[in-house]
């Protein structure tokens, strides 16, 4: 029986940036649930802490029959690895995302792991960052497109950043519950010209999952190769489930 995939954005996004992928699923037959957390997209809010963010996911899940395969994209690789441990859960797809441990979070896990690792000729997502009066960021468009879609065409630059929203700060200090790669199978994506995740911190954390894969692809591969990220999830959603 195929699985349902089920998708989690990261940090200032929603839903919307999995709508490239949909149409490639369908034609494959694979169900998808792309997720909005709370706040997101064009979920009405209010907006949650990491653990609020698991506690949708959750809720998602509980709603499927049969089988899930559910991947994280950045931050929600955080999100994913609390809400992982799911019953329905029959492998996780952490795509160049923080697959953290227990007493990590996605903030310190960066800036401990990077320091030995060269900046040199990369942008700074941080430089990117606006600070608001109520505890969220938000991106410029420059920064943006530096970081996140570096090998995106300039259309879909303008879509995407047109669709990013507010990310609270307080959940990227905070660390998960529970630790499902230990408890599902797993596969990596690590994406070799991410300018906003460092490749060498992804090769790190990819030696936690079962399984990775090597992209020649910026942060965003979701919309800049649609068809090799729903390849890859059209793979493991009919793959006999366990392994």
């Amino acid at each position: 029986m195929t699985a349902t995939v089920v998708l989690v954005h990261g940090a200032w996004h929603g839903a919307w940036c999995f709508d490239r992928e949909l149409p490639f699923l369908a034609a494959a037959g694979v169900p998808v649930v792309p997720v909005d957390l709370p706040g997101h997209g064009r979920d009405p809010g209010p907006l949650t802490d990491l653990h609020g963010d698991a506690a949708r996911v959750r809720a998602v899940l509980d709603g499927i029959d049969g089988d899930v395969v559910l991947l994280g994209h950045s931050y929600g690789g955080a999100v994913i690895t609390e809400a992982g441990v799911h019953p329905a859960v029959a492998h996780l797809v952490y795509l160049c995302a923080l697959a953290l441990d227990l007493d990590e979070s996605c903030g310190a896990t960066a800036i401990d792991e990077t320091k030995t690792l060269s900046h040199e000729g990369r942008p700074s997502l941080a430089d990117g960052w606006v600070n608001d009066p109520d505890g969220t960021t938000t991106l410029t468009p420059a920064g943006a497109a530096a970081c996140l879609y570096n090998d995106c065409d300039t259309y879909t630059v303008e879509w995407a950043v047109a669709h990013l929203g507010p990310q609270p700060m307080a959940n990227l200090a905070q660390a998960p519950l529970a630790v499902a790669w230990r408890h599902r199978p797993s596969t990596y994506v690590v994406c070799s010209d991410d300018q906003a995740i460092h490749p060498g911190l992804q090769h790190v954390l990819a030696d936690r999952c079962t399984h990775h894969r090597v992209w020649p692809t910026g942060h965003s591969p979701f919309a800049s190769r649609p068809g090799l990220l729903s390849g890859l999830l059209a793979e493991l959603a009919t793959a006999p489930q366990g392994g």
